[in-house]
């Protein structure tokens, strides 16, 4: 068992997928685990799900930036992508606040049917559409996040280390 942590591509100027071909190429492993953060579609995951995946994952993805993919396609071995939604597009805060806004004003209201139709809506690409033309497409992470991190890092190592 190795591990490697092949840095980003801005930083290193490498492809990931590069890196762990040149590894895998080499050392011939019979699996390979990829960790990566993931972006979410709901505030409340951030940090407390995990995703699990035999798929592979394309790092950047969730945020726009895609690279090139890490699975047994690119890489020649099974891959078992285990990835952590660490970070928030800022349609997604914004229709969760809405979402949390409409059902405090409905408690307050007792029944409103505009409110409740809203409600029932997924707004998130209406509100994408009015945000990235103005230049407002953020990724937001909390503010804790390094402790997170910590935390969700020692859970998915002890995970891998009684799978192994």
């Amino acid at each position: 068992m190795s591990a490697v942590s092949p840095g980003v591509l801005g930083t290193t100027g490498i492809e990931t997928q590069e890196i762990l071909k040149g590894i895998v190429d080499h050392v011939k492993p019979k699996l390979v685990i990829v960790i990566d953060a993931l972006a979410s579609k709901s505030i409340e995951r951030i940090s407390s799900t995990v995703q699990i995946a035999d798929t592979g994952i394309v790092p950047g993805a969730g945020v726009g930036n895609t690279r090139k993919e890490l699975s047994e396609q690119s890489l020649g071995v099974p891959v078992v992508a285990v990835g952590i939604p660490t970070v928030v597009d800022l349609a997604t805060i914004t229709d969760d606040c809405l979402d949390l806004f409409i059902t405090k004003l409905q408690e307050e209201a007792k029944s409103n049917e505009y409110l409740n139709s809203l409600k029932e809506q997924d707004n998130y690409e209406e509100i994408k559409e009015a945000l990235v033309p103005n230049g407002y497409n953020m990724i937001v992470t909390p503010k804790e996040i390094d402790d997170l991190i910590e935390n969700m890092s020692s859970v998915v190592a002890r995970g891998i280390n009684f799978a192994m």
